[in-house]
Parts: C-alpha cells; sequence; structure tokens
C-alpha cells in the first residue's frame, strides 16, 4: 500500500511542475541575450524644446512687462549704462542727423540706465506692437503732450515717476540723468508683458554673404558693425570709434537688423529749427540682416502699429535671427535731413 501512495505522491508532483516548466519557457537559452522590452511611447516621443523668449530666442518661459526707455547717443552721453541687458536696440534719427537709441528690456532688468532723454514721435509709432509697455523718458515737446498722452503706453518719465530718476555724479547735464528700472516698473503696474513682436530665430537661411563689417550712415552719426568670430557678434562702432558700455566691454550684439523705411520731416522741431525726423515703421520695405558674419537680403513688413514686423528672406521664408540680442538700426534708403 505504500508504494502506490509514493507513486501518487510523485506523479502529483509531476503535475505541478508541468505548468510551471510551460511558464518558464520564453526565458532566453543559457549564454543568449535577453529580449529588450517595447519602449514606451514617452520613451520614444522627441521632448519639445524649452520655451523661448519672444524678443531674443533665448531659453526663458518668464514673460515679464516691458519697459522701453530712449537713451542718448552722442558722444557727450556716453558710456551709457543698461545697454547690455537690453532685449532690443533700436536706432532712431534725430534732429540735426543725429541718432538716439530707445533700449526695451524685458527678459532682463539692470539695474540702472542711464542717460534717460526725450521720446521723439517716431517712439509712439514703433511702441504699440508691445502692446502697452512702460515708456522712461525725460520730456517732450509741448505740443507732443497730447500724442503722448493718447498714446499706448505707460508714462513713467521723471515728471511722472520722479523718485525713480537720479543725477549720476561725474556727469553733465542734460546728460546726467539716470533711473531706476525697478522703481519704474514700481509705477507702471499696467505695463504689458512680452509677447511675439514678429521675431523668428534658428538656423541661418542659404544665401549669406560673407561680411567682415558693415556701414549704416546718418547725415551727421556713422554706424559701422563688424563681426567678431571670437565673441560671436557683431561689435559695434560709432563715427570711428569704439561703443562702449558702462559696464565694461565693447557693445555689440549677434543679430543686427538694417531696417531701411521712408523717413521725412514731422511736424515738430527743436529751438534751432531742425525739424523732427519722422520714421514710417508702418509698411513694408527692404532690410539687411547681419548674423554669423553674413549679410542677408530681405525684406520687412508690418500691417498696422499693433502689429509685429516680420522679416522674411528674398524667397519669402521666415528670416530666422541668431539667439540673442537684436538691434534694428532704422535708416532712410538715402540719408536725409528732413
Amino acid at each position: 500500500m505504500r508504494v502506490p501512495r509514493m507513486i501518487a505522491v510523485a506523479l502529483a508532483g509531476v503535475a505541478v511542475l508541468g505548468p510551471l516548466a510551460a511558464c518558464s519557457s520564453n526565458e532566453p537559452a543559457a549564454g543568449g541575450s535577453p529580449q529588450a522590452a517595447d519602449p514606451s511611447p514617452s520613451e520614444t516621443s522627441t521632448p519639445e524644446p524649452p520655451p523661448t523668449h519672444p524678443f531674443t530666442g533665448l531659453p526663458g518661459a518668464a514673460r515679464r512687462p516691458v519697459l522701453a526707455a530712449k537713451i542718448e547717443n552722442t558722444s557727450a552721453g556716453k558710456p551709457q549704462l543698461g545697454l547690455r541687458s537690453a532685449d532690443i536696440v533700436y536706432v532712431e534719427q534725430v534732429e540735426a542727423g543725429l541718432t538716439r537709441l530707445m533700449a526695451v528690456f524685458s527678459s532682463k532688468l539692470p539695474p540702472k540706465i542711464g542717460p534717460v532723454r526725450s521720446a521723439r514721435i517716431s517712439d509712439l509709432h514703433i511702441l504699440p506692437q508691445f502692446g502697452k509697455p512702460a515708456l522712461a523718458y525725460s520730456g517732450v515737446q509741448t505740443k507732443m503732450i497730447p500724442k503722448v498722452q493718447a498714446a499706448s503706453l505707460v508714462d513713467v518719465s521723471d515728471s511722472r515717476a520722479p523718485g525713480a530718476y537720479f543725477r549720476q555724479p561725474g556727469r553733465y547735464a542734460p546728460y546726467n540723468l539716470f533711473a531706476n528700472t525697478k522703481q519704474l516698473l514700481a509705477k507702471a503696474p499696467g505695463a504689458s508683458k512680452a509677447k511675439d513682436i514678429g521675431f523668428t530665430f534658428g538656423d541661418a537661411p542659404e544665401g549669406g554673404v560673407a561680411k567682415k563689417s558693415f556701414t549704416v550712415r546718418y547725415p551727421a552719426a556713422r554706424f559701422t558693425f563688424a563681426w567678431s568670430q571670437e565673441a560671436g557678434r557683431w561689435l559695434v562702432w560709432q563715427d570711428g570709434k569704439k561703443d562702449m558700455a558702462a559696464e565694461g566691454g565693447q557693445l555689440g550684439a549677434p543679430t543686427i537688423v538694417v531696417q531701411y523705411a521712408k523717413t521725412e520731416r514731422s511736424e515738430f522741431h527743436d529751438l534751432n529749427q531742425s525739424y523732427t525726423p519722422l520714421v514710417h515703421s508702418v509698411g513694408k520695405g527692404r532690410a539687411v540682416v547681419l548674423r554669423d558674419g553674413q549679410a542677408f537680403k530681405a525684406t520687412w513688413s508690418r500691417k498696422t502699429e499693433e502689429d509685429g514686423t516680420v522679416f522674411t528672406t528674398e524667397a519669402g521664408e521666415p528670416m530666422n535671427f541668431a539667439p540673442g540680442q537684436v538691434w534694428i538700426v532704422l535708416a532712410a534708403p538715402k540719408p536725409v535731413i528732413p
């Protein structure tokens, strides 16, 4: 009786081991390589690039308020403070064939900027593409005040936000007026935040021509932008001299846009009866885009003052800028003294 019982137990054991052996039949043979598991969709999908700033194309998701500031651009006001931190720098012709800058800040905010000078009528036509930015300036002609009051901007001039301004020791008036940027924005709680203004960033298109330098002439000013491979940007020279920053180093940017725009007399003029130029930044025209040591022929278009300015190649494709600061040099097709 005991032998059959043991046989039964043994048979039962075989019955139990049978399914286990079947379950392990998919394991790799000794010495074989295990099969890789099928990757999940999340492992094979290409990660999305980090968001970039619409003014510079550099990584940064934050959309901070926009601060524009009118900055002196003659030898008496140099070196300027804060320009190295600007996202965009506009060069505009003013009276007597000279130029003045409008620096636009958002992604970075330097502690102080200056010398701050008066605004011009062309500024009021450029600014609406940013929404309602804060504008730092030090006065306008009396008959231009109603136009400023009606413009799409938050006024943080020295008369509206006097506590934000100070006189810089070692400089003389009117080239010694500087401002604290945080105090300026504190007076502009309704200022618009950065948004798309038409710029595109990325690889350079085909069709560029190698350039070591490019010169733009105004009636009483001359800019030369010289490519520096070492610095990776176009260094700025004005009137034959290096354009230096108060913080140190030479001013420059990865992308320089020479935007040729109709320029004519406005209704305003200075005390010497020199008329203020009016730059027509709405419409369309030709441009030259400097990046990566090359010059590209381009076109620009802006439908309304609320629209951004779109730059395209001669083939009609987006004219990509190099990531970083952008200079927009507003030049007449031919130098004119209105």
